[in-house]
């Protein structure tokens, strides 16, 4: 529609009456970023603005001197008549949905976001994901443009505590028998979120180079999380009942060679697929996503009262044709996100093509 106040553009969402894009895949003037997660957060714009929260994270990856304006939570500036706020995806550290009013309309873009779905999730201690960023804020609008990675009725993610539990019994086992566990994950969110959510007195916990500097920009940020030691710092003996995070990168690599015998896991929301551990070719597989599962996309839809939905990544399809079915005004946007498993260079996603996860085969 002429009117509408995000399109889709070959350089990404444009905003018409603002003159700007939303996490634009091509090099342009002005660039609003949801996160600092590499499909999302590209080099090359001339102007930044993304929240106060992502500032780090967003310097360490795309340089210092980008030209970068931060807003606080709900903070508001005005552009070209267009009123701007960001307010929490609960996704990563700074991770932001964009609200934008102009004439009286409200429009959402979510980026990427995690909706809390047990209690847990509001407290302190472990299982709390969230104390490593600020969790999902519903905000009502007009139109709501959300993701939907995670977008089919089989991904129904776990409780945290239950999830955790696994974890630590998995860990104190291995521990016990006195080899290290390995526990791969990607380097920005999923590694954070699993130091937050494990229980550091089971042993010592080790990380890769690059987890560590995305820990430095998170506790910088305020966020609590366990000392950690590099593989270099701890001798052999402690090695053995060491839980070792690292990005899935390091699989098969010379760098594990130090850690003698180990068990591996890898914690992915695709894990909650038949086959996707087997093709890992690990010993376990955790359910663990930074992406609201589809109850969680269900709540954070309907939370909104938007009586328009646009859907961008993931399986658009089948979230089009449910939000159809429930009689609201519902399309979808081709976009060049895509999975985190962009975030290391090598890593094969699990993630399956929407025609093949939407086999019975696959449900």
């Amino acid at each position: 529609m002429h009117d509408d106040l995000v399109v889709a553009t070959p350089d990404g969402l444009y905003c018409p009456p603002g003159d700007f894009h939303i996490d634009p895949w091509r090099p342009v003037s002005h660039a609003i970023v949801t996160h600092a997660h590499a499909d999302h957060a590209r080099r090359g714009h001339a102007h930044y603005l993304a929240s106060h929260d992502s500032a780090g994270v967003l310097r360490s990856r795309l340089g210092e001197d980008i030209d970068l304006q931060t807003l606080g939570w709900g903070e508001a500036v005005e552009h070209r008549g267009v009123r701007i706020s960001l307010h929490p995806a609960g996704h990563v550290l700074g991770s932001a949905q964009v609200r934008l009013e102009h004439r009286g309309r409200v429009w959402v873009a979510s980026g990427d976001y995690f909706v809390a779905g047990d209690t847990t999730m509001h407290g302190e201690g472990p299982g709390d994901l969230n104390v490593t960023c600020a969790p999902f804020q519903p905000v009502r609008c007009d139109c709501f443009i959300t993701e939907s990675t995670f977008g089919l009725p089989i991904y129904r993610w776990p409780t945290q505590v239950s999830l955790f539990d696994d974890i630590n019994r998995w860990w104190a086992a291995n521990a016990e028998a006195g080899r290290a566990s390995l526990l791969m994950g990607y380097s920005f969110g999923k590694a954070q979120r699993m130091l937050a959510g494990v229980d550091p007195s089971i042993g010592p916990i080790v990380v890769h180079g690059a987890v560590e500097t995305l820990n430095v920009a998170y506790r910088a940020a305020g966020v609590p999380l366990p000392a950690t030691f590099s593989a270099t710092e701890l001798p052999k003996a402690e090695m053995r009942r060491a839980l070792v995070i690292a990005p899935p990168s390091v699989q098969g690599s010379p760098w594990l060679r130090r850690f003698g015998d180990y068990s591996d896991a890898f914690a992915s929301g695709w894990m909650q697929l038949r086959g996707a551990r087997r093709r890992r070719s690990v010993d376990r597989g955790f359910v663990l996503s930074d992406h609201a599962d589809w109850p969680g996309l269900q709540r954070a839809i309907a939370a909104t009262g938007a009586q328009r939905v646009i859907v961008t990544h993931g399986y658009e399809a089948v979230m089009v044709r449910w939000l159809q079915e429930q009689g609201l005004d519902a399309g979808a946007f081709r976009t060049e996100y895509g999975d985190d498993a962009l975030e290391e260079p090598g890593a094969a996603t699990e993630q399956p093509t929407p025609a093949t996860a939407d086999t019975p085969a696959e449900a």
